[in-house]
């Protein structure tokens, strides 16, 4: 009697494990889960990673000081004047930030993202400075004339002795004025920087 008793409760267990497979798999049909939207499940997913994976790297690309950068700039007066651009030069321009470039371009640089464009206003004392007088020098007209064998104008570009490039200014026949300060001293500049790439990081 065991025996049967327990053969039959075998039967009722293996009928119930049966009867909730079945529900299983018709639960399933129902969903009416299709090859198609398997797929298109897939690439949701895929997007989702790509999406992810992109502002990940989005954030890890900020400058910061001593990243050796790759910018596109246009660099304008207070007047609106074009004074230089990287499209002058033939593409974008290279440094190291905080290195070869004014105070206040890497300041400006600093915390961008790559593929971002931001307008830096730049004061005189991170620019070129302010015009230094020591550096007008009144030089007499005829030494230029008989000992360098040049005719001042103004406007024309000569170098000093150690190579400085100055421009002249005014010229009379007593003295030639050269002024030996950067043309861009005295001037607070505006620059339109895009980041394209960072090529090494500090």
């Amino acid at each position: 009697m065991e025996t049967i008793k327990n053969d039959v409760d075998g039967k009722e267990v293996a009928h119930e494990q049966k009867a909730q497979t079945t529900k299983r798999a018709t639960g399933l049909k129902n969903l009416n889960i299709t090859p198609k939207i398997a797929v298109g499940v897939i690439i949701l997913l895929a997007a989702v990673v790509v999406i992810y994976v992109a502002v990940n790297n989005s954030i890890a690309q900020v400058v910061r000081m001593g990243d050796t950068i790759s910018v596109n700039y246009t660099g304008t007066l207070t007047n609106g004047t074009v004074f230089d651009a990287s499209s002058l030069h033939g593409g974008p321009f290279n440094f190291t930030v905080g290195s070869n470039v004014i105070q206040g371009f890497s300041n400006g640089v600093i915390g961008m993202t790559v593929g971002e464009t931001k307008t830096v206003t730049i004061p005189v004392n991170e620019a070129y400075g302010p015009i230094n007088p020591a550096l007008i020098m009144h030089v007499p007209t005829n030494v230029l004339k008989t000992d360098l064998n040049v005719t001042p104008a103004v406007g024309m570009h000569i170098r000093d002795g150690a190579g400085e490039q100055g421009v002249i200014t005014a010229v009379n026949a007593t003295n030639t004025t050269v002024d030996f300060n950067s043309p861009l001293a005295g001037q607070t500049l505006t620059f339109k920087i895009t980041i394209v790439k960072i090529l090494k990081t500090a």
